[in-house]
C-alpha cells in the first residue's frame, strides 16, 4: 500500500461519452500498482461504519427494555466525551430526545443500563429468598428501608440516571445481604427467646418466636424439641403452681411429687429441674433436723435404742455428718453409763438383800462392758465370797442328812464359826447361822434305833458298825442317813437303806435275807 502522503498520479483516461453520474461511493479504479486487497478492506471499513451509526443502536434498545428518557446533563458529564454544544442542546432547548445524541453515548448509557438491570436482578433474588425465610416477621423495618431505596434506585432508572440507580439498588442489595447474614444469629435469638419464654410461662411468647425461626429455618434440629416443649407447657404450668403452693404450706413432699412430674413432662425446663433439686435438699435437710430433734429428746428420756435409731436415720440422710456421727457417739457413752449406773444400783440392791451371788453377776456384767470401772472390782471383792459362803450353807440346809457325816458336820462347824465372825450381819445370814447351829446340834444327838433281824443273817450298818447275827438290835445313830446290809450263806445279799430323824419316831429296821441262790 502507498503512504498517505504519497502524492497523487494522474491516472491516464479516455475521452467517452458522457455517462450517468456515479454514486459518490464508487471507487476509483485502482491505480497501477495497489494491492488487491485494498478495496474490499475499504469497503468493510465502511459497514463496519454503517452499522455502529444506525444497527448498534436498535441492538442496545431491546425490546422489553425500559425506553431510556432524554438524558440529563449530569449523564452526558458522566459520560465524558459529549460536546458543550450537545450539553447546552438538551431538553432544555426544547429538542428532541436523542436529537444530539451519538453512537458512542447511547452505547454507554446502554451499558449503564445494563448495569443498572444486573444489579437489580441480584437484588430481586435476594429479596425472594428473604421473603422465604419470613425477614417481614424479623426484620420489617430493614426491609422496609431497603425497599424505599429500590423506589429511590427506580425513580433515578426512569430518568435515565442509570449510574445512580445503580448505586441505589447496589446499597438495597448490600442491606439485603447483610440481612441474609444476619439469619444464623436471628435464628438463634429466636430459639434462645422461644425458650426463655418457655422457662417463663408464656406460650404466645414461645410460639411467636418459634413461628419466626420455623420461617427462618424450617428444618432446624432445634425446633421440633422446642415445639414439644410449647404443646406440653398447659400441662407442665399447673404442676409448677402446685409445687409453688405446697412449699409455701410447708409441705415439700407434696412440692417435690409436682415438681418431678413436671421434669419428666418437660425434661430441658430448667426451671422446674432446679426448684427440684433445691427443695429435695430443702426437705433432705427438713428430715436430718426432725430426726436429730427425735434423737435428742429420746436421748433425754433415756431411751437409747430409740435415740440411735433416729440419730442412724439422720447419719443416712446426710452421709458424712460430723453432727449425726457426734450424736451417736454420745448416745452410745450415754446408754453405757446408764447400763453401768443400772448395773452397779442393782449390785448394791442384791448386797443389801444378801442375793450375793445376783451381786456377783452385776458386777461381772459391768467388768465386760469396761473393764476399768471401780465400782465393779470392790462389788466382786465384797460379793464373791459371801456368795460361796451363802452357797455352802443352804446346801447344807438343804440337805441336812449330810451332816451326818462327822466330816461334813466338822466343815460345816467350821464354816459357821468363820461366818459369826462376819459384820454387819445381814437378817439371811443370821438366819441361816441359827439354822446351821440347830441342824448341827440336831446331827450331834443320836437317836435309839431297833433293828431286827432272823439270827442266821449277817447284818452290818455302813459307816457305823459291823453287828453279825441277832434277833434285835438297839443302836444310838446321829440322825441322817444309812444303809444295812445283810449276807447269809445260801441267799442273796439284802440291802436295807433308812432314815433317822432328829425329831420324830425313829424308824424299824429289819434285815433278814430270804431269797435263796
Amino acid at each position: 500500500m502507498s503512504s498517505p502522503n504519497e502524492p497523487l498520479q494522474p491516472t491516464p483516461f479516455e475521452v467517452v461519452q458522457p455517462q450517468p453520474a456515479q454514486p459518490a461511493a464508487t471507487a476509483a479504479p485502482p491505480r497501477e500498482g495497489m494491492a488487491p486487497w485494498v478495496l474490499p478492506a475499504l469497503g468493510a471499513l465502511l459497514l463496519l461504519a454503517l452499522l455502529v451509526i444506525f444497527w448498534l443502536p436498535q441492538r442496545v434498545a431491546e425490546p422489553g427494555a425500559i425506553a431510556p428518557p432524554p438524558a440529563p446533563a449530569s449523564e452526558a458529564t458522566a459520560a465524558g466525551e459529549a460536546s458543550a454544544t450537545d450539553q447546552a442542546a438538551g431538553p432544555a432547548a426544547g429538542k428532541p430526545a436523542g436529537a444530539d445524541t451519538s453512537p458512542w453515548s447511547d452505547a454507554q448509557l446502554g451499558r449503564l443500563r445494563k448495569e443498572a438491570q444486573d444489579v437489580l436482578a441480584e437484588l430481586l433474588d435476594v429479596q425472594f429468598a428473604l421473603e422465604e425465610r419470613g425477614v417481614k416477621l424479623w426484620a420489617p423495618e430493614r426491609f422496609a428501608a431497603v425497599a424505599e431505596l429500590a423506589a429511590a434506585g427506580d425513580e433515578l432508572y426512569r430518568n435515565r440516571e442509570y449510574q445512580a440507580a445503580t448505586s441505589r439498588y447496589q446499597e438495597g442489595l448490600a442491606a439485603l445481604q447483610a440481612l441474609q447474614q444476619d439469619m444464623p444469629e436471628v435464628l438463634a435469638r429466636q430459639l434462645a427467646q422461644a425458650g426463655e419464654a418457655l422457662e417463663a410461662g408464656d406460650a404466645e411468647a414461645a410460639g411467636e418466636a418459634l413461628d419466626i425461626a420455623a420461617a427462618i429455618d424450617p428444618d432446624n434440629a432445634g425446633l421440633a424439641g422446642l415445639r414439644q416443649r410449647l404443646a406440653v407447657l398447659p400441662q407442665l404450668l399447673p404442676l409448677l403452681a402446685q409445687a409453688e403452693a405446697a412449699e409455701r404450706q410447708g409441705e415439700l413432699a407434696q412440692a417435690i411429687a409436682a415438681l418431678e412430674q413436671a421434669v419428666a413432662l418437660d425434661p430441658a425446663h430448667s426451671g422446674s429441674e432446679q426448684s427440684l433439686q433445691r427443695l429435695r435438699a430443702a426437705y433432705q435437710e427438713q428430715r436430718f433436723n426432725q430426726a436429730m430433734s427425735e434423737g435428742y429428746a429420746a436421748l433425754d428420756g433415756k431411751r437409747f435404742e430409740e435415740a440411735r435409731q433416729a440419730f442412724g436415720r439422720a447419719a443416712k440422710l446426710e452421709p458424712g455428718s460430723s453432727e449425726a456421727a457426734s450424736a451417736l457417739q454420745e448416745v452410745a457413752a450415754a446408754a453405757t453409763a446408764h447400763r453401768l449406773a443400772g448395773l452397779k444400783t442393782r449390785g448394791l440392791a442384791d448386797e443389801q438383800a444378801e442375793r450375793w451371788q445376783a451381786a456377783v453377776e452385776a458386777y461381772e456384767q459391768a467388768q465386760k462392758i469396761d473393764p476399768n470401772v471401780l465400782f465393779a472390782a470392790e462389788g466382786l471383792a465384797r460379793s464373791r465370797d459371801r456368795a460361796r459362803l451363802d452357797k455352802q450353807f443352804r446346801a447344807a440346809i438343804e440337805q441336812p442328812d449330810r451332816l451326818a457325816d462327822a466330816r461334813v458336820a466338822a466343815a460345816t462347824e467350821q464354816l459357821l464359826q468363820q461366818a459369826q465372825k462376819i459384820t454387819p450381819r445381814g437378817p439371811l445370814l443370821a438366819e441361816q447361822l441359827q439354822t446351821l447351829q440347830r441342824l448341827l446340834k440336831q446331827a450331834s444327838t443320836p437317836v435309839m434305833v431297833t433293828l431286827h433281824s432272823d439270827q442266821q443273817t449277817e447284818v452290818t450298818v455302813y459307816k457305823v458298825a459291823r453287828l453279825g447275827q441277832f434277833d434285835q438290835r438297839e443302836l444310838e445313830l446321829r440322825p441322817g442317813s444309812y444303809t444295812a446290809v445283810g449276807s447269809r450263806m445260801g441267799y442273796r445279799d439284802v440291802r436295807v437303806e433308812f432314815s433317822v430323824a432328829a425329831e420324830g419316831a425313829p424308824p424299824a429296821v429289819t434285815v433278814v435275807c430270804t431269797e435263796r441262790i
